[in-house]
């Protein structure tokens, strides 16, 4: 671990830095959305805007490295993210705030993109799965941060949104600055999503209901905390509370996952979520369960990604795992798109607890779905199941490859050890 540390440390500050600037900015506009009195509709669509930015950045990016290099790209993508979270607070506009939002949302998902890029340039193949997981560590530890940050300023005013600006202008400088070769950036045709349904029939529909989940997580949290009358202080804590549910159980999930029918331990943790989100929707008024709820949901809606993928790979050969992930990533970025938008809707409808109505819902579809497909297959045995490698809802297709190549590498260790014993044996 310290020799990763030792040769990416920097890219790892940087994406910190990075990290704490975007979770400022995703928590105060729903915050200073409610000052400006945007309708919860209205704040719905700017969410929304983040992930369909998102998405076209993750598909468009890596051409855009092809064609300049990716220092070129980081640096003018960079450039944008910094200027956007300055205009917010000029141009306070539902309509103004959608479009920068999707131009944020494209701009991080090709800083991203390079960024993910270099680190996994600048570790060894045996250092690959300890990379990863420091990385989701740095992200994780980066949006619990920012919510401390809410703290220094005033939401209504102008500092709240320079301190992000200035946060991910600095970012940039310690990964532009590292010594680090650039590193070949290559691109699979991704698979077509009637083979990736054929292949896992609850990896796609896991991939598009986690992507709802998260962006409701991601995009609405603050909105609700607004709607619901919570005070700043609480917003963050609620916040922060999401996200170091899902740094804590990341790990021990991971364990399980390897250990026993990974569609059982989907069904349970889509089940405790929705337990969760249900027990904050009836008793939010007393803060203490809303933590302990935030807890529970972000414990199990954040390791819930790395775990469908795993049970994605179980079912491909290993040369369609590059080219799975694509499709994966665009059905999870579909979801992700609509669940501002429907989250929205529920609670214009029924008032903030249509925020943990659609994440209940959501939660416990998933684990019905689990439940009738164990019904409908025999489980892949565990002794045949590759690794759990972590990776986040926030992550590009480069950090889903990486992932992959985890999962293919421990699978070949795995088989030569068995064939190595066969041979002693016989």
């Amino acid at each position: 671990m310290l020799q990763v540390i030792s040769a990416s440390w920097a890219l790892l500050f940087g994406i910190l830095l990075l990290m704490v600037g975007n979770g400022v900015q995703g928590t105060l506009l729903g915050i200073r959305g409610g000052i400006e009195g945007f309708s919860t509709f209205e704040m719905s669509i700017v969410m929304s805007a983040y992930f369909l930015g998102f998405l076209g950045g993750s598909r468009l990016a890596p051409e855009m490295i092809r064609r300049v290099g990716h220092i070129r790209v980081f640096a003018a993508l960079g450039s944008f993210v910094s200027a956007i979270l300055i205009l917010y607070p000029l141009f306070a506009h539902p309509v103004a705030w959608a479009l920068g939002r999707v131009v944020m949302g494209f701009c991080l998902s090709g800083v991203y993109v390079t960024a993910e890029s270099w680190l996994n340039n600048a570790v060894t193949n045996e250092r690959r799965g300890q990379a990863l997981s420091l990385y989701v560590i740095v992200q994780m530890a980066g949006v619990v941060a920012a919510q401390g940050l809410l703290l220094v300023g005033d939401p209504s005013g102008f500092v709240l949104f320079v301190i992000p600006s200035v946060l991910v202008s600095v970012s940039f400088a310690p990964i532009l600055l590292a010594v680090q070769p650039t590193p070949a950036f290559e691109t699979t045709q991704p698979m077509s999503l009637r083979k990736l349904w054929k292949a896992s029939q609850l990896g796609c529909v896991g991939f598009f209901l986690l992507g709802g989940v998260f962006s409701a997580l991601f995009g609405m949290a603050s909105v609700y905390g607004s709607e619901a009358g919570l005070s700043v202080p609480e917003i963050s804590g609620f916040i922060a509370t999401i996200y170091l549910g899902g740094m804590i159980m990341q790990y021990p999930i991971g364990w399980m996952s390897d250990r026993m029918d990974r569609r059982q331990l989907i069904l349970v943790l889509a089940a405790v979520g929705a337990v969760g989100a249900a027990l904050a929707m009836y008793m939010a008024e007393d803060f203490a369960t809303l933590l302990a709820a935030a807890f529970i949901i972000g414990g199990t809606a954040n390791p819930l990604y790395a775990l469908v993928l795993a049970y994605v790979n179980d079912h491909l050969e290993y040369e369609d795992m590059a080219a799975a992930s694509g499709g994966l990533i665009f059905i999870n970025g579909v979801g992700a798109i609509s669940g501002p938008l429907v989250t929205g809707w529920m609670m214009g409808a029924v008032g903030p607890e249509g925020f943990f109505l659609f994440l209940t819902v959501l939660s416990a579809t998933l684990a019905i779905y689990a439940a009738y497909r164990m019904t409908q297959s025999d489980a892949v045995p565990v002794d045949e199941t590759g690794s759990y490698a972590p990776v986040l809802p926030t992550a590009s297709p480069v950090a889903v490859g990486v992932a992959q190549e985890v999962f293919i590498e421990a699978a070949q260790e795995a088989e030569a050890e068995a064939d190595a014993e066969q041979e002693l044996a016989g």
